[in-house]
């Protein structure tokens, strides 16, 4: 299959994962967090929104995320943050204690969790590249509550893995990339890939119909 083999060295399982701030809603005191994460060879997407980026959050969303993923994740890219590692301090790297709540789950559930370098986010820049387009759903989008952001935030995701081709994946779908491995490679996965019911009718066609033109042109660069 000639996709696999463009991507035969970042098989599903490989997982690049991030947190940034969401901008603070009307009915907020505080702003919140988004947690994404997203495999490197089908763009699979999977995104929670926590109200702190501590330890237990992070880990958290990672036992959640190895709930929902529908293949086995091998690997996990992240940042140097707190949130996800201890193994960098005031004066520089360290061997981690194996205590940290994050590497724990690692632990547990045989993921080999690998930092980028200091200072260098471009590392992991496709999980930036997929923050940038939530940024883009953001700014384009007028949001009167915390549950509205929510809700806007579902759909986009539902609608990126479900109906957005992307260029880097010949210009198919994250979910008909999906299957397309599972098709010769289901050893890879824990579940079958299956089309899953999106928000209804009303909601789609409450969406910002702006911010789905400039997303969706945006992943097609890509």
């Amino acid at each position: 299959m000639e996709h696999c083999q463009t991507f035969k060295e970042y098989a599903p399982g490989f997982v690049h994962v991030d947190v940034k701030y969401l901008p603070q809603m009307p009915d907020q005191d505080q702003r919140t967090y988004l947690f994404a994460a997203i495999d490197r060879a089908t763009r699979w997407v999977y995104v929670e929104i926590l109200q702190d980026q501590t330890a237990a959050s992070a880990s958290g969303f990672l036992t959640r995320l190895i709930e929902q993923a529908p293949f086995n994740i091998s690997t996990l890219l992240t940042d140097n943050g707190k949130e996800f590692t201890d193994r960098f301090c005031a004066t520089g790297q360290r061997q981690p204690t194996g205590t940290h709540a994050f590497d724990r789950v690692c632990a547990d559930n045989h993921i080999e969790h690998r930092l980028i370098k200091p200072r260098t986010p471009q590392t992991n820049g496709m999980i930036e590249r997929f923050n940038g387009r939530i940024a883009d759903v953001v700014r384009t989008h007028r949001f009167d509550s915390s549950a509205s952001l929510k809700a806007t935030l579902k759909r986009f995701v539902y609608l990126y893995n479900h109906h957005i081709p992307q260029k880097n994946l010949h210009h198919k779908t994250p979910l008909q990339t999906l299957q397309q491995w599972y098709a010769q490679h289901p050893h890879l996965f824990n579940k079958i890939p299956r089309n899953h019911p999106g928000p209804n009718s009303r909601d789609i066609h409450e969406f910002d119909k702006k911010a789905i033109v400039v997303v969706y042109k945006a992943f097609r660069r890509i």
